[in-house]
């Protein structure tokens, strides 16, 4: 490639990369009209979307709330392997006598694993998550339970808001990896037959907190 033209286009690329925008407003695009409404609520969209879509959300009066029906829940599902790396997620875990571990010898066996999020998104019943979270991009993808902690503080109605949020979190110094989470893993690549869990948790629940 000549030296002019190979210039040229690495100029290009270093300018495209300056003007970058993780989301570009336009004042004349109506949500409403593109979408379904948020109905009845953010929070009842949020819970049926992701309950729609084979997951769970169990709503809490508020965070002591949360880890009493979360005690409740891994008791009655006999779970004896929690893994959390979020250390205040953790903490709660401890003072609610939530056993759990940390420890990356006990990774590999874990039944459970118990993190937070970015945000969530109530027209899809989607969560946000990136990489900047302590819990990581693994506890994300290898438990076979995934529980999600988050409070309504975090809900948004739409993906674009979401995307908007996150900009506004981390502005200059976005995350290495930004994704959502719809629903439990799936896939219907075999005969069109829809199994769950086949590349990541086969279960996936939110524990929603409103206050």
């Amino acid at each position: 490639m000549p030296t002019n033209s190979r210039q040229e286009i690495l100029q290009r690329i270093a300018a495209a990369q300056t003007g970058r925008l993780a989301f570009v407003e336009n004042p004349e695009l109506n949500q409403e009209e593109i979408y379904k409404p948020i109905a009845p609520d953010a929070i009842s969209c949020f819970k049926n979307e992701l309950e729609a879509i084979s997951g769970q959300c169990i709503i809490c009066e508020n965070e002591q709330d949360l880890y009493v029906k979360l005690s409740t829940f891994v008791e009655q599902r006999k779970f004896q392997y929690v893994f959390c790396r979020d250390s205040y997620i953790a903490s709660q875990l401890e003072q609610n006598k939530i056993l759990h571990s940390n420890a990356e010898s006990d990774f590999n066996g874990m039944q459970v694993g118990i993190t937070g999020c970015e945000f969530l998104v109530a027209r899809t019943g989607s969560v946000l998550v990136s990489s900047e979270s302590q819990s990581g991009r693994q506890m994300n993808v290898f438990p076979p339970v995934h529980i999600v902690l988050a409070h309504t503080s975090q809900l948004v109605n739409f993906l674009e808001d979401a995307l908007v949020a996150i900009q506004e979190k981390y502005e200059n110094a976005l995350p290495s990896t930004i994704s959502t989470i719809t629903g439990p893993s799936r896939t219907a690549d075999i005969e069109k037959t829809l199994v769950l869990g086949a590349h990541g948790p086969k279960e996936f629940i939110v524990f929603l907190s409103k206050v």
